[in-house]
């Protein structure tokens, strides 16, 4: 760090944070589209879990060796380099053909999301003095936030007006303005060679993940008994414990499994996993809901959102008074308390359900976002000391979104389940495959069965996510500190 800030790093932070925000809505801008790329690319249920899924697989994966790669390359090189394989990859989602085409795209716009997010907070140190760095820190984090409640938004806007390839080429002015901000403005980093690079470790842990994944999503097509499902799940449980093995015996290990000692560490990574857990399934689910049951289009999808939104908003800004008030203990309760409540209340949607029923469950549980999300990931960072605090937030990161790679496809599958048990053969594909069906045979009540059983795999989704609240809920109430913190 030089004596004299570069004079233009708050524009390059205004760069990044587009960057950021890209990365973020990319996670949760998909599922208004999915009603419309389930007919335009022919896709049935597992291969809409795995449009959403590869995403923040890849991310996840990618996370813990990209700080790694940054340091080793220098960080203005890798920081470039991942938003070049963004942009690439976003045009190639956006004109994908087939199911197969775009699930590839998308794993790859996963890898240069993972190469950025890392790089970006490392990048701070680099151009802010330490009375800086909060306020940039922050601002970062703040953005990739807001970008999940913001991405159905705009969404929605985008599928009203074009087609479902805009809410990728969204991302392609972006990435060229946080080219020009990086490759003008940017420091480079002095790379550092010691390091060696755990190779297996990779290896290991992607494995372990895909095969993990593969299997839950597999689940809801095939059934848990299936060779297809359990060889999946049972190889990558393998996987995962043979990564923890070696992760303990290498001498520069991809994860710090040293950080998962510290109980509070440990409990607040667990309690944001439960979180990101419950929120993709719910987005993985209610705009299917909005769009097959409801019969709105997707701006009026994304406006039906706005209740969940507008609730984790005033909830995240919320959190911190009430925290210092009460104590992370108590608002992480309070929170869980309204997530499990919401979810249960929004079990009892029924085919024939008013609006009213979902803006008050939806309002409630965003409020529950809020209030769990931000309190959650303070309790696990605050837990560690400054020279962990980067490795800590990565490890956090990363298993947070390996949660909402879970949630979508474990709930995914009780959804898929629920509903191909309970309809005929020519309309086991999805709720858009059987309501098609039903419009050209003109059948009443295939139509009706095809509702009805799209709207009980919903309740078992909801009912499923608010179990899991409870759990998080008696996890906050045993572990999270009781005492606010006064500054």
């Amino acid at each position: 760090m030089t004596d004299q800030p570069n004079p233009r790093r708050w524009w390059t932070l205004a760069a990044l944070v587009l960057a950021s925000l890209a990365v973020g809505f990319d996670a949760t801008i998909l599922n208004l589209a999915l009603p419309t790329m389930a007919e335009d690319l022919n896709a049935g249920n597992a291969q809409l879990q795995w449009f959403v899924t590869v995403y923040t697989l890849v991310l996840a994966a990618g996370m813990i060796p990209a700080g790694m790669i940054g340091d080793r390359l220098g960080r203005k090189k890798t920081m470039l380099a991942a938003l070049a394989i963004f942009g690439v990859s976003s045009l190639a989602a956006a004109y994908a053909s087939t199911s197969e085409l775009f699930i590839a795209a998308r794993a790859v716009l996963g890898l240069g999301a993972a190469l950025m997010m890392p790089t970006m907070l490392a990048l701070i140190p680099t151009m802010f003095t330490p009375d800086e760095r909060p306020k940039a820190i922050g601002t970062l984090a703040g953005a990739s936030l807001l970008a999940f409640p913001i991405g159905p938004l705009l969404g929605g806007w985008l599928l009203n007006h074009f087609w479902w390839g805009s809410v990728f080429l969204i991302n392609i002015p972006m990435v060229v303005l946080a080219v020009l901000a990086v490759g003008a403005w940017m420091p480079e980093s002095e790379p550092r060679r010691g390091q060696r690079i755990d190779g297996a470790g990779l290896v290991l842990s992607s494995a372990a993940m895909t095969a993990l994944t593969y299997g839950l999503i597999e689940i809801g097509e095939r059934g848990w008994t299936d060779g297809a499902v359990l060889g999946p799940i049972l190889g990558g449980i393998a996987a995962l414990a043979l990564f923890v093995l070696w992760e303990r015996r290498f001498s520069d290990p991809l994860v710090e499994l040293s950080l998962f000692a510290n109980a509070r560490f440990t409990v607040g990574t667990g309690l944001a996993t439960v979180v990101n857990f419950t929120l993709f399934g719910v987005l993985f689910v209610l705009p299917q809901y909005f769009q097959a049951i409801v019969g709105v289009d997707a701006m009026g999808s994304s406006l039906r959102l706005l209740p969940l939104i507008g609730g984790m908003l005033i909830g995240m800004v919320a959190a911190g008074r009430v925290g210092t008030a009460i104590g992370p203990k108590l608002t992480a309760v309070l929170g869980f308390v309204l997530l499990a409540g919401s979810l249960f209340v929004g079990a009892t949607t029924g085919v024939g359900s008013g609006t009213a029923l979902m803006a008050g469950w939806t309002v409630a549980y965003g409020l529950g976002l809020g209030f769990t999300l931000p309190t959650a990931m303070n309790a696990a960072l605050g837990a560690l000391s400054p020279e962990s605090a980067g490795v800590g937030a990565g490890v956090t990161q990363s298993v947070r979104t390996l949660g909402g790679s879970f949630g979508a496809a474990i709930l995914g599958s009780i959804l898929s389940s629920a509903y191909r048990d309970a309809v005929p053969p020519e309309a086991r594909e999805s709720v858009f495959a059987g309501l098609a069906a039903a419009r050209s045979t003109q059948s009443t009540t295939l139509e009706n069965t095809v509702r009805s059983a799209f709207v009980h795999g919903l309740d078992l989704v909801l009912i499923t996510s608010g179990a899991l609240a409870i759990l998080g809920l008696l996890l906050a109430a045993a572990w999270l500190p009781g005492k606010p913190h006064h500054s």
